[in-house]
């Protein structure tokens, strides 16, 4: 089977967005034990943004070794494509994940998991306007509501619909976060039609990552705490970041956006409940048993009209 059928077969298509979106859920209990054990204090923005350099630095560095050990020609990009990717990372890495790391410090990891679900809306809507076939239609339309009502329960203090615990520095970032991942995501899936998906995600994630890393010395961070756990958990991320990016580009090349963003919802249905498992945060509020039930109708409206089609 060629490239090309292995990643528009549908169980394939399902496995493997649902493992990269695993993996991303996997990201949010992991940086707020990574907080811990390197002693990130909440307030300490630039040594947090190395925290982020150095993962992402790692994983597209990574995955470029993995390039040239395949005999796949990294060094060959013109002008043009360097330019293209240099734009990626910053957007998609460096911009994106300001936005993560410091909206993740002020929110819990089961609340931000599911806000950070309203990337599939973005990505959604976004794909409207820039692709001819794959517009907005009822189902889509409600799945997307429906999904939201979700993210604004979640909100909720429980005592008011006027009442709510949203904060732009903490749920508000995650938000804006979200947005720039699904902008980014399609930008980098035209980029992808020109260059191999692999090479374009390991040199994004390098230039991100680096940018990240300066900008975080620059504002005089210094990440310190390295520990055999702490550097096995920051090897991690990086790993979950290279594979998860590698393989969802990979996936955009072939198929049409919505059918794969739309697996972004279980995003926060892994993140809730590994945020339980991890971090002992508590998923049986009633207001996040409610919003994942919305989130996982949200999905099935969504991908049952390409199901039918």
């Amino acid at each position: 089977m060629d490239r090309e059928k292995f990643y528009t077969n549908r169980k394939n298509i399902m496995l493997l967005a649902i493992l990269c979106c695993a993996l991303w859920g996997s990201a949010y209990p992991s940086i707020k034990v990574g907080y811990s054990l390197f002693n990130i204090p909440s307030d300490d923005i630039a040594t947090k943004l190395i925290f982020a350099g150095y993962r992402f630095l790692i994983a597209g560095i990574f995955v470029l070794i993995v390039q040239v050990v395949g005999k796949k020609k990294i060094f060959e990009l013109s002008k043009k494509q360097a330019l293209q990717v240099t734009i990626l990372g910053l957007g998609q890495t460096t911009l994106q994940y300001i936005f993560f790391y410091i909206g993740l410090s002020y929110t819990t990891g089961v609340r931000g998991s599911i806000i950070n679900g309203t990337s599939t809306f973005f990505s959604i809507i976004i794909a409207h306007f820039l692709y001819k076939n794959d517009k907005l239609n009822f189902n889509k339309i409600l799945g997307c509501i429906i999904g939201f009502l979700g993210v604004i329960i979640v909100n909720f203090n429980g005592q008011s619909l006027l009442d709510s615990s949203f904060s732009f520095q903490g749920e508000g970032f995650i938000m804006i976060a979200a947005f720039l991942l699904s902008s980014s995501a399609i930008y980098g899936k035209g980029i992808t039609q020109r260059i191999d998906p692999s090479i374009a995600t390991g040199y994004q994630l390098t230039i991100g990552g680096s940018v990240l890393t300066i900008l975080g010395f620059v504002l005089g961070g210094q990440l310190v705490g390295f520990t055999l756990t702490s550097s096995i958990l920051l090897i991690y991320m990086a790993l979950l970041s290279s594979v998860a990016f590698v393989i969802w580009a990979q996936l955009l090349k072939y198929n049409k956006v919505g059918i794969i963003t739309i697996f972004n919802f279980s995003i926060p249905i892994f993140g809730t409940l590994l945020s339980a498992i991890i971090l002992g945060e508590n998923i049986f509020d009633i207001k996040i048993l409610i919003a994942l039930i919305l989130v996982c109708i949200g999905i099935f409206l969504v991908y049952r009209v390409k199901d039918n089609k």
